[in-house]
């Protein structure tokens, strides 16, 4: 009698037990849904990085942060009417002596540890935000744009999706753990009365980073000046792509801003010996952005990598290719003197 009583009851039990599972999983992915609907409609108003993009009206720029992230609200602040742009290479380029040299507010958009690749996003975006506006452009390029490359490759990670012209990238880039983790960074920041901002003009010296390392007192790391420096990008295809998607990205500029192209210095043990095929490689790709220069009107090249007797000096570099505020300012002075040329 159990026996038959259990067997007419199974049928009944489990089309029951799916019920309540199917249920729970409806439920489970709707609310999931609404979490996430929500905590991107959060992101996009709460506007992290200050792109702009949120409707709602916040304190100016970003909390202290990386470069990377902080250029998205620097890059279109109208404080400023013209930008730096590379790596560590160009960093030491300080904005608020060019302004005073040139008239012109200038913030630094460089971001250690960059490319080409990542210099081309970041002139798009100040651009962009500057199209009627901006009064100069000053590019770093180092011997990273000597690659012959077409994908530009990049060293290190960098947010794309910030720059991005797509809305729809963009939301996708929000949907991070790491921008889950600035909301409360943000919230505090455009609540506060006085907050904490990060530099507005983006300047970094990292001559005190240098000096704490050692670089000014330990004979044995300057010692290494003296010998060979950093692997060259070698490239004899007679195509350089970062010059030709520059040239591309500049037709987009008004034809009557100037542009200033700088070839950071290098210790001297950092150039190619004379009849090399690093040399051949390092000629070849003067010649590309000598190029660019001569088809673009209102455009120059301030070029320090050559062998000068400023560059000789081991007191005046922390390694083959970070040279030492002196240097930076008798390349700040050749820049403000294009930029003269060019007005």
């Amino acid at each position: 009698m159990s026996s038959s009583t259990s067997s007419s009851e199974a049928p009944k039990t489990a089309p029951a037990a799916a019920l309540r599972w199917a249920g729970f999983v409806r439920a489970f992915a709707v609310t999931a849904v609404v979490a996430l609907v929500g905590m991107l409609a959060l992101a996009f108003l709460l506007d992290p990085y200050d792109t702009g993009r949120t409707p709602l009206k916040f304190n100016d720029g970003v909390r202290p942060q990386g470069p990377r992230t902080a250029a998205a609200s620097r890059g279109r602040d109208p404080a400023f009417r013209a930008a730096i742009f590379g790596n560590s290479h160009i960093q030491l380029i300080s904005p608020q002596r060019l302004t005073r040299a040139t008239g012109i507010p200038f913030v630094s958009l460089i971001a250690p540890g960059s490319r080409p690749r990542e210099a081309l996003v970041l002139i798009d975006w100040f651009l962009r935000h500057h199209r009627d506006t901006a009064d100069a452009l000053v590019i770093g390029v180092d011997d990273y744009w000597c690659t012959g490359d077409p994908a530009l490759p990049a060293a290190l990670p960098f947010p794309y999706w910030l720059y991005t012209a797509s809305l729809r990238e963009y939301l996708v880039g929000l949907m991070r753990f790491d921008v889950i983790e600035e909301f409360q960074r943000r919230l505090a920041f455009i609540t506060a009365r006085n907050p904490e901002r990060a530099r507005p003009d983006g300047y970094w010296d990292y001559e005190p980073n240098y000096s704490s390392a050692g670089y000014d007192a330990d004979p044995a790391i300057r010692a290494k000046l003296d010998g060979s420096g950093e692997t060259l990008t070698r490239n004899l295809t007679g195509r350089y792509p970062a010059a030709e998607q520059l040239a591309t990205l500049l037709t987009a500029a008004p034809a009557s801003l100037p542009v200033i192209l700088v070839r950071p210095p290098v210790y001297r043990t950092a150039l190619p010996a004379p009849g090399t095929p690093d040399a051949t490689s390092e000629a070849a790709c003067r010649e590309a952005f000598a190029a660019l220069v001569a088809k673009r009107p209102r455009t120059a090249l301030v070029d320090w990598r050559r062998d000068r007797p400023e560059l000789r000096d081991p007191n005046q570099f922390f390694d083959h290719s970070h040279y030492r505020r002196p240097i930076a300012m008798l390349v700040e002075a050749d820049i403000a003197a294009a930029l003269a040329r060019l007005r």
